[in-house]
């Protein structure tokens, strides 16, 4: 199974899941949430994740002997980190609008709210 390259992951998939998806993922959660809580710009939690991904890439590298600059692979990195901090910044946004304007906003699903009538 090692160095059976895949659509998703380079080496192996719990190198793939170890790396991108817990360690880089908890990261990109956090990064997604902390953009919620300074109510900031779409644009830059995806300048962020940007950095993120290359960041990833690097520890592939250094670590697990993946190739460091590889597009493929770098997008597939970029495409995970970006669903897990636009889930992590939408929850919280979610929290915050139902939270702080409770008078106007109920919660009606763990990514959503609506007006109260």
């Amino acid at each position: 199974m090692e160095y059976e390259n895949a659509l998703l992951w380079e080496v192996t998939f719990w190198e793939f899941f170890f790396v991108t998806v817990l360690l880089a993922g908890g990261a990109a959660y956090l990064t997604g949430r902390a953009i919620a809580r300074a109510w900031q710009s779409n644009l830059q939690l995806a300048g962020y994740i940007v950095l993120l991904a290359a960041a990833t890439r690097f520890i592939h590298f250094a670590l697990f002997n993946g190739t460091l600059l590889t597009l493929h692979y770098y997008l597939v990195d970029l495409a995970m980190l970006l669903v897990i901090a636009f889930l992590g910044k939408r929850i919280t946004r979610a929290r915050q609008m139902t939270t702080q304007y409770s008078f106007g906003y109920a919660r009606s699903s763990l990514i959503g709210w609506r007006a109260r009538s």
